[in-house]
């Protein structure tokens, strides 16, 4: 009987293909780069003049142009989308309002964070877990997502967020606090307010 051997395949660590099968996503130069800098051998072997000969030799000089041509087209599309989208994170903020129940009860509610691709629920439970209180999310009016705290713990979540967008690599983001006072109710006019 044979033995079965089972084969080690190789990922690329941006596109997570297999570095044969780069050339098919829309982030060629990258996935060169890193596979440049992580595996030598297997770059040399792939993308090297004599390799890269011996695999455009059966298509005509029309459609290799074609080809690489396309290939430009959609990495520049790809790099374009993904600065566009880092500039959008980078130019939203992240809003944390304490709002005021009662005189001395607080809640704080942070919205923004949905842009940055946080678990919304995930974050809701560390929240409570790491405040020793109860946290919720709930749709805004506008339909965006947004997590209420009880109590007022606003700077600590503020420090935290602040840490978790920071391990993102996104450190310009703004994290802004805002304290909300309920409007006291309005007393009719010549009445005196009561003591």
């Amino acid at each position: 009987m044979t033995e079965v051997v089972a084969r080690e395949v190789y990922y690329c660590g941006v596109c997570s293909f297999p570095p044969e099968y780069c050339e098919f996503g829309v982030s060629l130069k990258r996935c060169k780069d890193w596979l440049q800098d992580n595996n030598q051998e297997l770059f040399d072997k792939i993308y090297s003049d004599d390799a890269l000969a011996t695999q455009t030799s059966t298509l005509s000089i029309e459609r290799q142009e074609k080809i690489s041509q396309e290939l430009a087209k959609k990495q520049l599309k790809e790099e374009a989308k993904q600065e566009r989208e880092l500039q959008k994170k980078l130019a939203s903020k992240v809003l944390i309002k304490r709002i005021e129940r009662n005189r001395r009860k607080h809640i704080i509610s942070i919205s923004g964070l949905e842009v940055f691709n946080i678990d919304m629920k995930k974050l809701a439970k560390t929240f409570a877990s790491k405040f020793a209180t109860g946290a919720s999310v709930t749709k805004t009016a506008d339909k965006k997502e947004e997590i209420l705290v009880q109590g007022d713990v606003s700077d600590e979540a503020k420090e935290y967020i602040e840490k978790l967008l920071e391990e993102q690599g996104l450190n310009g983001v703004e994290v802004e606090q805002v304290d909300e006072k309920k409007k006291k109710k309005a007393t009719a006019p010549g009445a005196t307010p009561a003591a």
